[in-house]
């Protein structure tokens, strides 16, 4: 069944399409009927689906060459860096790309129908668990990453009415596929439910499937255009409930081990320790352990809900059933 409800035609310009949230919006792109272009890096593989070219983010020009010569209907801004060692790293990857796409779209195609900022809770940083983040809240994200999403979106805000633009920030995305949430479900395989301090904290969780549906209906709706939305279920939960799920799907009795907090700072340094060895960035370190010391990354999709109809379909039991069948199915554990 595909994932979006109906046919589009058209063109799409995909960056990140090589990624989690990118690799699945592109497949449903294509499923809809729309002709879908994927940029990559050199030493990135060529897409198994769809077209992709070869561009370089710090080259304006070449850019600027290639929406003009496809003039894509849409273009969705996926690709960024969840790791960096410093802030600059991170805008190389998630802020210089923002800008100079935009402004390729500028002088080679100011006439696309929506340029789409695929960004992040974390540039708006936690909540508190009794009341979700809203689109009117400021800002406060917590480490590079946030504070980098964060400078992207005002590269695109900084636009104002030259291009059509619109800004998605999904909270945290799981499915089929995903690798970052994959270490929970493997560890539960292995007989082991492993909690470090955070079992009763909240966090607000998007399905896949639900996040390329909401990012479509975003880019297709004149009520959108200009503006920044939340993506999640509508249903924040504790780690507690989520890891729950996993072992109802794995369906076998396993050990829960609630861990001291202590153990993740502890964890942090030595991968700060190890990117300073090889000079390779880890992505868990004490900037990441801070953001899970907080009590809640919770939203509200209420917004999305009220301009383009966003409807989340699959819930976290459900959801989490789905992704565990897939990593058996794939060979993952």
């Amino acid at each position: 069944m595909s994932v979006l409800p109906q046919k589009l035609q058209g063109k799409a310009l995909i960056t990140g399409a090589s990624g989690f949230i990118g690799s699945n919006l592109r497949r449903a792109l294509l499923d809809a009927g729309v002709d879908v272009v994927a940029i990559r890096r050199g030493a990135s593989p060529e897409a198994d689906e769809g077209r992709s070219v070869v561009a370089r983010y710090d080259d304006v020009a070449a850019l600027t060459k290639l929406v003009a010569e496809e003039k894509p209907d849409w273009v969705f801004h996926v690709a960024g860096a969840t790791k960096g060692v410093t802030y600059q790293d991170f805008q190389r990857a998630n802020v210089m790309p923002t800008r100079n796409l935009l402004a390729a779209l500028l002088e080679g195609h100011p006439d696309v129908k929506r340029f789409v900022m695929v960004s992040s809770l974390a540039a708006y940083g936690p909540s508190t668990k009794t009341r979700p983040l809203r689109e009117s809240d400021t800002p406060k994200p917590l480490e590079h990453y946030g504070r980098s999403k964060l400078e992207a979106e005002h590269v695109v805000r900084a636009m104002g009415g030259s291009l059509p633009w619109t800004i998605i920030r999904p909270s945290g995305v799981y499915g089929p596929g995903d690798a970052d949430y994959f270490n929970l479900f493997k560890e539960v395989t292995s007989g082991r439910n492993v909690f470090f301090g955070n079992r009763e904290r909240w966090f607000s969780a998007i399905y896949v499937d639900d996040c390329v549906r909401g990012i479509v209906a975003a880019a297709t709706s004149d009520a959108a255009n200009g503006k920044g939305y939340f993506l999640c279920d509508g249903h924040p939960i504790t780690w507690g409930t989520f890891q729950d799920a996993i072992v109802a799907a794995h369906g076998k009795r396993v050990r829960t081990l609630n861990l001291p907090e202590f153990f993740v700072g502890v964890a942090a340094i030595g991968g700060e320790l190890a990117t300073k060895v090889d000079g390779k960035p880890r992505l868990f370190n004490r900037q990441k352990a801070k953001m899970g010391a907080q009590e809640a990354w919770t939203c509200t999709h209420d917004a999305a809900r009220a301009d383009f109809g966003y409807a989340p379909e699959v819930q976290v039991e459900d959801g989490v059933a789905r992704a565990y069948a897939w990593y058996r199915e794939h060979g993952w554990m």
